[in-house]
């Protein structure tokens, strides 16, 4: 996809989907150095609310920026801020569907995005909103 800013249509929207591995979270933890039990041991996992390892929420959220950078605005787009709320917990095998929401286009090539993370029953994971620079127009 890709778009410039002059492109960029408010209220259009742009997603990746994903199904998490194991290796993912095991590549995750070993390139960020976060090897929270809650991750990595099922044992003591099993002692939390969540009966069980959940993934990174940061390796979740990830996904947002692979919408925005390779979907929508795309490739040179420049993130500037992002919120993050962090609203259900996703297990190995859940899969999950980042999406991008154009809400507003702002002064300075600067975009409003509403972002989303729900898992395959359709849950939001994660919500929260960005701030971008889209690429220039030519």
């Amino acid at each position: 996809m890709g778009k410039t800013y002059s492109q960029l249509i408010v209220g259009e929207k742009a997603h990746f989907e994903k199904t998490i591995a194991e290796s993912d979270v095991y590549m995750f933890a070993g390139i960020t150095g976060d090897f929270n039990w809650a991750h990595i041991n099922e044992e003591k996992a099993k002692t939390t609310k969540f009966g069980g390892r959940i993934a990174h929420g940061m390796l979740v959220s990830s996904f947002i920026s692979t919408t925005i950078g390779m979907e929508l605005p795309g490739p040179g787009t420049i993130y500037l801020s992002q919120s993050v709320n962090f609203k259900a917990p996703v297990r190995i095998g859940d899969t999950i569907k980042a999406e991008v929401e154009v809400l507003e286009k702002l002064e300075k090539g600067r975009v409003r995005l509403k972002t989303i993370c729900y898992n395959q029953r359709n849950e939001i994971v994660i919500e929260g909103e960005a701030v971008v620079l889209a690429p220039k127009d030519i």
